[in-house]
């Protein structure tokens, strides 16, 4: 069970974070709006940069594998807000929390 625990946990937390990445409708909508939505969008994008930059090299090397597209940034949301929230995200990422844990 435990091993069973310790597949599906990330792997449902990489889905999950898949859904929100950049370059959706939901992203696009949600860049639209005001301060705090662009600033926890770039926030919530910097934190699941890693798992967007492997997304992209799998469907620029292999096309077809995976039935989404991601961006690594939001063009819609370029402002201040959404800029130091991703790069807050990126200097607090899951590799640094990860690797705090240790």
């Amino acid at each position: 069970m435990k091993t069973t625990s310790r597949l599906l946990v990330p792997l449902a937390a990489c889905l999950f974070a898949a859904a929100c990445a950049a370059g959706s409708s939901d992203s696009a909508h949600a860049a639209s709006s005001g301060f705090i939505a662009q600033f926890v969008l770039g926030l919530w994008h910097g934190v699941i940069s890693p798992i967007t930059l492997i997304v992209e090299i799998i469907n620029s090397l292999l096309p077809h594998i995976i039935p989404w597209h991601a961006h690594l940034y939001e063009t819609k949301a370029a402002g201040a807000p959404y800029d130091l929230g991703f790069y807050l995200g990126l200097g607090g990422g899951p590799v640094v929390l990860w690797s705090r844990r240790r």
